[in-house]
């Protein structure tokens, strides 16, 4: 068995896409999933699965949920070292926290070019810190700049083909997945 970390985009959102998370923990535990954790109700779960690679564990949730749900609910699995790698290689050590700043990882779904530039999408509220293949890291200034506006830009910019976490959550699940 093997750990992952599952990444929903866009449920539980304004009223749509409802996905009770004792639902969600049921369907994956009646296919063969173990220890299945839900944190928060966005859509982030934990599990043990089968050695496979993230990618299969992808194509075999996308596919339940919608069964399920009745709706596509795009996924992002990653696996438990790779969160583990995010949390080590944490970005914002260099930034100064105050209570107005909002810490973002944007998960990709496909890898990023090597040389992709974002600066058009950042503003006086809205920086992006790091980018690597597979994530997107940024700070927002809550003074400055509402988290929805940035997050528009990012999901148009990108087609959609992202799903974004506060930091804290990420920390929350590294947390998790140590205990």
């Amino acid at each position: 068995m093997k750990t992952y970390v599952a990444f929903l985009r866009g449920i539980n959102v304004g009223g749509h896409h409802k996905v009770p998370m004792k639902d969600l923990k049921y369907l994956l535990e009646k296919n063969n999933y173990k220890n299945v954790t839900t944190l928060l109700n966005s859509g982030n779960i934990i599990f043990d699965g089968d050695e496979a690679s993230a990618e299969e564990i992808q194509q075999q949730l996308s596919r339940m949920l919608e069964e399920k749900f009745g709706f596509s609910i795009p996924t992002l699995v990653k696996t438990k070292n790779e969160i583990i790698t995010i949390l080590e290689h944490n970005p914002f050590l260099s930034v100064s926290s105050n209570k107005d700043l909002k810490l973002y990882v944007s998960l990709v779904f496909d890898p990023l070019p090597k040389q992709l530039n974002l600066k058009d999408l950042e503003t006086e509220s809205f920086k992006i810190i790091k980018i690597n293949s597979r994530e997107i890291y940024s700070v927002l200034n809550t003074n400055k700049g509402k988290t929805t506006k940035a997050m528009e830009n990012m999901d148009r910019y990108f087609n959609k083909s992202l799903t974004t976490r506060n930091w804290n959550t990420i920390v929350r699940i590294g947390k998790k997945l140590r205990d």
